[in-house]
């Protein structure tokens, strides 16, 4: 018998809310992410699939409304003594974005959505546009003109409708609210729906699952947008309430650009949001966010699980795309080689210590960023 979802309800982030899932929703009426709930009282153990939909029954798409294209259960690799890279270049879509738009494009086509749309810095967009080919839905990408054009060219190739603007992030996702205005698009963007966070939560019940049914001590991410920070800290509290876990998390390390550090910033100064950068810049286009839009929630989390949060710079950021390839042979994306200085730091620093287990994210593929080699 097919596993179903044990999906019962989505609860706002902010004012705790609730609200059925049973339609296409995006915001709460608050203005905050929407997080899914599920019933956590049975026992749970993987089911037999392959990828992500291991964990079905703590995802909320009917097995029957899937669209996959393989995401997920990437490797785990070593790279010193207790130090390993979640190598999630390895995705259909060569970046951890597969994750979040394989589940957010199969809801969307199982509540009645015909059109999504989605502002990107690169790889985002292609992950929505395959996943909409492979669903059968209509997908609009609006991305800075200088965005990296291979992420362009998947867009276009996969048969989405791309919109260029001068600019961010930021401003790409203003064009499309205006376009939204005058047509019938579901929107996708980070945490602007419930599901990308899901897809996301997965590689929390995957380093659980690779490392023998623990938890690292640290996890070093590179966030723009976020969603993967919040996706592991809502694994491990549902981990927590299955019983896998006890109270304990690994502290997270968000790591940036020093030239868009808007998150490192806000945490040094002690803000609970922070402010976009007048002038944002920085070689990995995917942490070229001004400002997350969750951030008040990242930020929350990195402080309640005692984490930090450390910005790099360009040319350390090229090292380590370099030093990654010639020493372990992971050809890693500008985003996920920031994290390799940022943890060195962080050891030289004492706050790494000797004999803590250690994992860094590699967010995508180097392969569509060889120029920067």
């Amino acid at each position: 018998m097919e596993p179903t979802t044990r999906l019962t309800h989505l609860e706002c982030s902010g004012c705790a809310k609730t609200s059925t899932w049973r339609e296409l929703r995006n915001l709460c009426e608050c203005g905050k992410p929407l997080l899914a709930r599920y019933d956590l009282s049975l026992p749970f153990k993987p089911v037999d699939r392959p990828g992500l939909w291991r964990y079905l029954p703590l995802l909320p798409a009917d097995a029957d409304h899937i669209r996959t294209l393989g995401e997920g259960w990437t490797p785990l690799l070593p790279i010193r003594s207790g130090w390993w890279v979640k190598e999630e270049g390895l995705n259909p879509t060569g970046s951890f974005k597969a994750r979040g738009m394989a589940v957010a494009i199969s809801m969307a086509r199982q509540l009645g959505a015909r059109r999504v749309c989605v502002p990107t810095a690169g790889n985002a967009g292609g992950a929505c546009a395959a996943y909409a080919a492979a669903a059968g839905l209509e997908a609009h990408v609006y991305a800075p003109e200088d965005a990296p054009p291979v992420n362009l060219k998947e867009v276009t190739s996969a048969g989405a409708r791309l919109t260029l603007v001068r600019g961010t992030i930021a401003d790409a996702a203003r064009r499309m609210r205006e376009d939204m205005a005058k047509q019938d698009m579901f929107d996708v963007s980070t945490l602007k729906e419930p599901y990308r966070v899901e897809g996301k939560k997965t590689m929390g019940y995957e380093l659980f699952e690779q490392l023998g049914g623990r938890l690292p001590d640290v996890i070093v991410y590179p966030a723009g947008g976020g969603t993967g920070v919040i996706g592991m800290w809502k694994a491990f509290d549902e981990m927590e309430q299955l019983g896998w876990i006890g109270r304990e998390r690994p502290r997270m390390v968000v790591v940036q650009a020093e030239g868009c550090a808007p998150l490192v910033e806000a945490f040094r100064e002690g803000r609970e949001e922070s402010r976009p950068p007048p002038n944002p810049r920085t070689i990995a286009a995917g942490l070229r966010v001004p400002k997350a839009f969750a951030d008040w929630l990242i930020l929350r989390i990195v402080r309640e699980t005692g984490g930090t949060a450390v910005a790099v710079g360009d040319d350390e950021i090229r090292a380590a795309m370099s030093r990654l390839h010639r020493e372990t042979g992971i050809l890693a994306c500008p985003e996920g080689a920031a994290c390799l200085p940022a943890a060195l730091r962080l050891e030289a620093e004492g706050w790494i210590r000797p004999g803590e287990r250690v994992v860094l994210f590699n967010t995508g593929s180097g392969l569509k960023y060889l120029d920067l080699l």
